[in-house]
């Protein structure tokens, strides 16, 4: 037995001001009266009291226990004053479903005793579980004890089971006491919480509690069904895990090219599932603590006020904690929100490093910021400042979302961002941090890159400085007078002044050397950096001509050293062409570290194809690059802002985007130029007042369409032509837009405005209302998709996936990408393999689905091209990347489908991915989809449950394959474009022939036919043998020989069974008589 509560014992209001004695004995505070005397009949002797205590607390009791109340002190004298006290003891320790518990109390005063369990969970505290009271009114100035059996609820007490689903885990389990006066507000009536504060004497104690999974299964004395009993037992001892879960957030962990625009990364925190590192992540919002740790290469410093490294953006869309920001000077911006709701900045003192990785780690620990920069090899070298605030900083990662860069708020930083940690809960020393530079080796290059370029441009700019020098020298001497003219015929020889080169420079760079030495620079350069932007410019034009030849494929190894000089004069259209050449090891070979550096720097130079690349290949996670949505939507989200800005400028080599596939001969004839017969039918058509005409002529002419140059000048004039002449409302809103943005044409929003009213008029003015929808439809596109990546719209959960989606859809719109395609369709055309392979390579790559296609069947025509120049498997890469993109062709399934049944070069076979391909395209409504699935299944392939799921064919109605057979061939048949006989048609046609020709083959009346057929052939040949066999058992006589005296007419006869004896019988060789 075990006895508590005296120690936890509640302390008591005291009435006098003489201090309590000392207890000997864990049931003394108990009994010990408030006044500090001791009861009458001790003599006030403290060795008596003493002693009775001792006895009192060590003296069992031999009687029997029972639940009724029993006198264990006589009944004292009137006299004596006895104070009401209470305590019990509980026979078990745990918390059982029926506890034991003895109460012993003493009432001076008719009474009510309380007895009340209080739990505590993770969830709520104070919760009555149990409550019992009763009275006592006539056995007062008696110690009684009463035996009061506690009961818990089931959830507590046992584990879950089929009955208790969801038991709870207590933590706090508290059993207390009480005694109130009858006549002092003790009242049955009054409610427990009032009835506790007018208690004379009170005590409490806890129980122990039993984790969920350590409790008993109760007996619920029910039998289950064995189907349910069964099902539960199998996972009814199955202790459930936890995820392993820590406050460690990897926000980045490849390497980012921040093109120092307003675009970033987008990361957004979700609430801990771990229910102790939640708790502890809510208590620090007004004390944060935690570090930040991130590589970076910074190119420039802000050429703002502020550029975006990582800061924090709340719910409300204001800056939060933490902020940082880099400066015009190089110092790093820390901010912080505070509790009051305001905000609080500071700045370190000293800079950053340029062009050279290092690691910045940032620790916050209440109001202390320690800020620390580290660089070299093994991080030795480092700036370090601590600053501290009496402010209380306001800390909710879970109420916004991070950014990584720019966003519209603020421009992002020029440079790269490396690996970034992001320790939620825990302040550490930078010895503590563990971030290393991943990817090392590309690290290494992009610095060797850098410091190559730094060469390259002070080379360029001396050389064009020099050049702008000497031609305002002979300018100044173009002033022709007597002294120079003699000086010119008798003296020495003008020498231009040789340019300080150092020989091992000159060795180095020899090919910038020479193009620089045959360029002739004609115009007036602006300044430095433009020129040499211009000069990278003129070296990649050149590049690009030599390339474009017959066999430009065959110099691609030759121009490689032009076009790194390009890039690294800004010119990144010479990276992209980089990239793109060492990625797919176009007759280069193949470098998946060099392409990875082109591509970033290309994507960090801002330029469109680069950063739409990066983004595929992070979208689709190939390549050896991670499969990362936010990083691709940093990416996707750069060129769509600028693609309608594209749109709208209509400078720099543009083409509208077309979907052209190199397989629809149709569309490929009306492809056309100036001097083409569809070009020239359309503008016959048009100056004859044909308004469809004029419109498609002057959408042509705008975008460059079908093959023809962009000209928006001579487009507004059709488009003028035809909403002034032919009143048409088509023509009149497309010339209302041009002049309300002032495109081709000076802008003029009044005559703009009219022309719409006067379009609204027209009969279609609710199809044109509709299209000026769709001509804001990228703006809305691009704020849609914003809403999905930051998930601060309740309407807009948050989709990372569904906004690379969106912005990727806009991205694929741009000019600059329908340059690239336009000019390998015309190639295509002209018949130049060469370019044609060169430009869908350049298109593909960029992971736009109809460039891909275009380049498979360009390989698949000539495999010996593709063989040649690529060192990739050409149609097996770019069919397997179409069939990944939204809405891909149906023939792009069928040929994946082929290429996994047969097998292609180094591809091994897969009928499961075969089945699942003719699948795609036949819920794509492709009838050679349902053929090729049919012919799978007659050659004995199963189909799996879940494609006859996917293709809405029930398994249980078509349970075997004929059915399924018969399934497949009427939905061929039925998506069959044919007018005529299909293959689809005569395959279910054939199929039901033998279906029929089974049945009767099986049927009653076949047996009973065949059986009376069979028979009266047996019938029949055995009556012919039979007759054959008589007809060969008599020898047939031979003729006896002439005899002279005999007459000639004498036949031989056949001698029968009853000859008579003048028959001569047949004489024979035989000189034996016969038997």
């Amino acid at each position: 037995m075990q006895r508590r509560g005296a120690g936890l014992e509640w302390p008591r209001r005291q009435q006098q001001q003489q201090p309590l004695p000392l207890a000997a004995g864990p049931r003394a505070a108990a009994m010990a009266p408030p006044s500090g005397g001791v009861p009458p009949g001790l003599g006030g002797r403290p060795a008596c009291a003493l002693l009775l205590l001792c006895y009192l607390n060590f003296v069992p009791s031999l009687g029997r226990q029972t639940s009724l109340t029993t006198s264990v002190i006589p009944r004292a004298e009137q006299s004596v004053a006895y104070e009401d006290f209470i305590y019990f003891t509980v026979f078990e320790g745990n918390v059982r479903n029926v506890s034991e518990v003895s109460v012993e109390y003493l009432c001076s005063q008719p009474c009510v005793v309380n007895l009340e369990a209080v739990v505590s969970s993770e969830f709520r505290s104070s919760i009555p579980v149990y409550k019992k009271r009763w009275k006592n009114e006539k056995h007062l100035h008696t110690s009684r004890t009463q035996i009061v059996h506690v009961k818990f609820p089931s959830i507590m007490v046992y584990r879950d089971d089929y009955f208790i689903r969801h038991s709870i885990s207590v933590s706090v389990v508290i059993l207390r006491a009480w005694i109130t006066h009858r006549y002092s507000g003790g009242d049955l009536n009054v409610k427990w919480e009032e009835n506790l504060l007018h208690a004379v004497a009170k005590n409490y104690t806890l129980l122990k509690t039993i984790p969920p999974f350590e409790r008993p299964f109760k007996d619920h004395q029910v039998c289950l069904e064995w189907n349910m009993g069964y099902i539960w037992n199998l996972r009814a001892n199955k202790i459930p895990q936890c995820p392993l879960e820590n406050d460690v957030v990897t926000l980045l962990g490849f390497l980012f090219a921040s093109s120092g625009e307003n675009t970033g990364i987008v990361k957004k925190f979700p609430r801990f599932r771990n229910r102790e590192l939640e708790a502890t992540r809510r208590q620090r919002i007004d004390y944060p603590v935690f570090t930040v740790s991130l590589w970076l290469y910074l190119l420039h410093y802000c050429k703002a006020n502020l550029c975006g490294i990582l800061y924090f953006v709340d719910s409300n869309e204001m800056y939060g904690t933490p902020s940082v920001f880099l400066t015009e000077e190089g110092h790093l911006h820390i901010q912080m929100h505070l509790v009051k709701g305001e905000d609080l900045a500071v700045k370190t003192k000293f800079t950053i490093p340029l062009k050279e990785w290092f690691r910045l780690d940032i620790s916050f620990n209440g109001g202390q910021i320690v800020v620390t920069t580290s660089t070299g090899q093994d991080l030795k070298d480092y700036h370090n400042q601590t600053i501290s605030f009496r402010e209380d900083f306001h800390y909710n990662d879970t109420a916004g979302y991070f950014i990584i860069g720019g966003s519209r708020y603020v421009a992002g930083i020029e440079g790269f961002f490396g690996p970034l940690k992001y320790y939620r809960l825990h302040a550490l020393h930078p010895a503590q941090i563990f971030n290393p530079l991943l990817e090392k080796q590309l690290a290494e290059h992009i610095k060797l890159y850098y410091e190559r370029c730094a060469e390259v441009q002070e080379i360029v700019s001396v050389y064009t400085s020099t050049v702008q020098q000497g031609d305002r020298r002979q300018e100044a001497c173009d002033l022709r007078n007597s002294y120079l003219d003699l000086k010119l015929r008798y003296g020495r020889p003008s020498t231009c002044r040789a340019l300080l080169w150092e020989k091992e420079l000159k060795a180095k760079h020899r090919s910038l050397f020479q193009t620089l030495l045959e360029m002739g620079l004609v115009t007036v350069l602006r300044n430095q950096s433009e020129s040499v932007l211009e000069i990278g410019g003129q070296i990649f034009e050149k590049a690009v001509k030599r390339l474009s030849i017959v066999d430009g494929l065959h110099q691609i190894s030759s121009v490689i050293p032009f076009l790194m000089d390009a890039s690294c004069c800004g010119y990144h259209k010479a990276s992209y062409y980089l990239a793109v050449f060492y990625e797919t090891g176009l007759n280069v070979p193949r470098d998946q570290l060099q392409g990875m550096l082109y591509s970033l720097v290309g994507g960090q130079g801002s330029e469109r194809l680069s950063s739409m690349n990066l983004g595929y290949k992070h979208y689709q996670g190939i390549d050896h690059y991670p499969l990362d949505w936010e990083l691709s939507y940093a990416y996707y989200s750069n060129i769509a802002t600028k693609t309608p800005l594209d749109q709208h400028t209509l400078q720099g080599d543009q083409a509208y985007v077309e979907t052209i596939r190199l397989k629809d001969d149709e569309i490929l004839k009306v492809q056309t130029k100036e001097d083409g017969d569809v070009f020239m039918w359309l503008k016959h058509e048009a100056t004859r007042g044909n308004a469809a005409a004029q419109q498609r002529l002057a959408q042509m002419l705008f975008w460059g369409q079908q093959g023809v140059a962009k000209n928006p000048e001579a487009a507004v004039e059709w488009y003028a032509k035809g909403a002034l002449e032919t009143e048409d409302p088509a023509l009149i809103y497309d010339y209302a837009i041009v002049l309300f943005k002032g495109q081709g044409v000076k802008k003029n929003r009044r005559l703009a405005l009219e022309l719409m009213k006067k379009a609204a008029s027209k009969t279609l003015a609710g199809e044109y209302f509709h299209k000026a929808a769709q001509g804001g439809h990228i703006e809305g596109t691009l704020w849609c998709s914003l809403y999905y990546i930051t998930g601060n719209l309740e309407t807009f959960p948050r989709d990372p996936e569904k906004a690379v989606v969106w912005t990727k859809h806009v991205a694929e719109k741009n000019g600059y990408l329908g340059h690239v395609i336009r000019k390998g369709l015309n190639a295509y055309l002209e018949g130049s393999w060469h370019e044609a392979l060169l430009y869908y390579v350049l298109a593909a790559e960029t992971g736009i689905e109809v460039s891909q296609t275009n380049l498979a069947h360009i390989c698949e025509e000539r495999p010996d091209l593709a063989k040649r120049y690529l060192d990739v498997n050409c149609v097996w890469r770019y069919y397997n990347f179409s069939v990944f993109q939204i809405d891909a062709p149906s023939f792009a399934y069928l040929k994946m489908g082929d290429l996994y049944y047969y097998g292609h070069q180094n591809q091994s076979q897969d009928l499961e991915l075969s089945v699942q391909m003719y699948a795609q395209a036949a819920l794509d409504g492709d009838s050679q989809g349902f053929f090729n699935l049919a012919l799978l299944i007659e050659e004995g392939a199963i189909i799996p449950h879940h494609i006859l799921d996917f293709l809405e064919i029930d398994p249980t109605v078509h349970s075997n394959n004929i059915s399924i057979l018969q399934e497949l061939y009427e939905r061929c048949w039925s998506h069959s474009s044919e007018e005529s006989f299909s293959p689809c048609s005569l395959a279910w046609l054939y199929l039901n022939l033998r279906l029929i020709w089974g049945a009767t083959l099986h049927s009653a009346l076949i047996y009973f036919l065949g059986t009376f057929l069979l028979s009266a052939l047996i019938a029949w040949t055995v009556q012919y043998c039979q007759s054959v066999s008589a007809s060969g058992s008599h020898p047939t006589p031979a003729r006896a020989p002439r005899d002279p005296t005999a007459p000639a007419a004498s036949p031989a006869v056949t001698p029968a069974a009853g000859a008579s004896a003048q028959d001569q019988p047949t004489v024979t060789s035989n000189p034996e008589p016969r038997g």
